[in-house]
């Protein structure tokens, strides 16, 4: 930093006179050099790599994609000429806390008009400004400029104009080195908890299956003198009625204007119970031939990548739905609504497994019955709905733990950051 820089007021909840000695407030302005501005002209005829703000991962602070263009071809935002340890910010809200470090494969290349790139001018370590950066006392300041209502964003000039509390160069390379190796404590302490979480989801997998073919109920039927030779196979078609909906015209208002009539997606399916609707029909819809459904209807996803094809939910309120789920209405005098849950719940990768298809597969109402069910008296599909629920529950509490441990591991990186910042970790 030049000795004739200023040095400016705080005004990030750090005070000046509470600095180590030796540490100075200024601004991130005045410790990073100036972005060059690529020009059309000046993009090159041969293949580039193009950083946008959505190639960032904000949970893990790291660049998870860019694209490649043929320089004229890029897109107009592609105007910054960036190098390897340029600090990417993305100044646009939802992105804002999409923050890292431009790697060696990024050396050279262009990225986009989202971002404040932050170059570390001569004698300050990138990283120092990197974390500092990424801490809520930064954050929490620079998110007072938003302006704009579709994209809330901020100007480089407003991050430019922020204040960092500087170190001496070789303390801020003590700072860094310190920051990381506790960073490093608490990623493993998140990692074992991010492990605990993914086998209580084996473990869940477990019971489900434990559940549909008896091994649940094994003690159960040895107390009351029962055999699994009572179970009998069946299928979805046989024990419930198959429906599904359809897309009312959206161009006709009289299927949609001041609809009051719940219409569902098969994103209802992400929940195991469909309390609520985000879309309403109107009853001219349903007397055009939309169907009803009752409460107590199982709605299971045909349509869709991801995870969504083959999920289920149970719908607690009266609604209809569109085409890309097919309503599963159980004959409760065969079988427990619950108990037909838990087997398509446990056969979910084997639904997905049957839809046919191009690029989307999709299942078919015909496929959906003939999903087989095993099928055990009422009684034992009483006593298996109780023990799995049992040990759901105590499933949940754990995750719910896990989750609650993993959120506090991450605000104690950010303790880590208010302490390295006051300067209270680097020695």
């Amino acid at each position: 930093m030049n000795k004739s820089q200023a040095i400016i007021p705080a005004k990030v909840g750090i005070q000046e006179n509470e600095l180590p000695q030796g540490w100075v407030m200024t601004t991130l302005g005045k410790i990073t050099q100036p972005i060059k501005k690529v020009k059309p002209a000046d993009k090159p005829q041969k293949e580039i790599f193009y950083l946008d703000i959505g190639g960032i991962d904000k949970a893990t602070n790291s660049i998870v994609n860019y694209k490649k263009y043929l320089g004229k071809d890029a897109p107009s935002r592609a105007q910054q000429a960036i190098k390897k340890g340029d600090i990417a910010f993305a100044n646009v809200r939802p992105y804002l806390r999409n923050i890292a470090i431009v790697p060696n494969d990024l050396n050279g290349q262009v990225g986009s008009t989202g971002f404040c790139f932050l170059r570390p001018a001569q004698g300050i370590d990138y990283k120092y400004i990197y974390y500092w950066v990424l801490s809520n006392t930064f954050i929490n300041d620079i998110t007072k400029y938003q302006k704009g209502s579709s994209y809330p964003a901020v100007t480089n000039k407003q991050i430019l104009e922020r204040d960092i509390p500087l170190a001496p160069p070789e303390q801020q390379k003590r700072i860094v080195a310190k920051i990381e190796e506790l960073f490093s404590h608490i990623d493993a302490g998140i990692e074992a908890l991010k492990k605990a979480k993914q086998l209580l989801k084996q473990y869940r997998r477990s019971v489900l299956k434990a559940a549909v073919i008896g091994e649940l109920t094994k003690e159960w039927r040895e107390a009351n003198n029962l055999s699994q030779e009572s179970w009998q196979e069946s299928t979805i078609g046989e024990i419930a009625r198959v429906q599904t909906g359809k897309t009312p015209k959206r161009s006709d208002e009289r299927y949609w204007k001041h609809g009051t009539i719940p219409w569902l997606t098969s994103a209802a399916t992400n929940d195991e119970f469909t309390h609520y609707a985000e879309q309403f029909v109107t009853q001219s819809a349903v007397d055009d031939g939309l169907k009803l459904f009752e409460p107590g209807t199982l709605l299971l996803a045909m349509y869709g990548e991801g995870k969504t094809r083959g999920q289920v939910t149970e719908i607690t309120f009266q609604a209809t739905c569109n085409q890309a789920c097919a309503a599963i209405i159980v004959d409760e005098e065969k079988v427990n609504r619950a108990f037909v849950r838990l087997r398509l719940y446990e056969n979910y990768e084997e639904t997905r497994k049957a839809a046919s298809g191009g690029n989307q597969p999709n299942l078919n109402l015909s496929k959906v019955r003939e999903i087989s069910l095993p099928l055990p008296p009422l009684s034992e599909q009483l006593e298996i709905i109780l023990q799995a629920e049992q040990k759901f529950e105590a499933i949940r509490r754990l995750e719910k733990e896990l989750e609650t441990q993993i959120l506090k591991a991450e605000k104690n990186k950010q303790s880590v950051l208010a302490s390295a910042f006051s300067g209270k970790i680097h020695q």
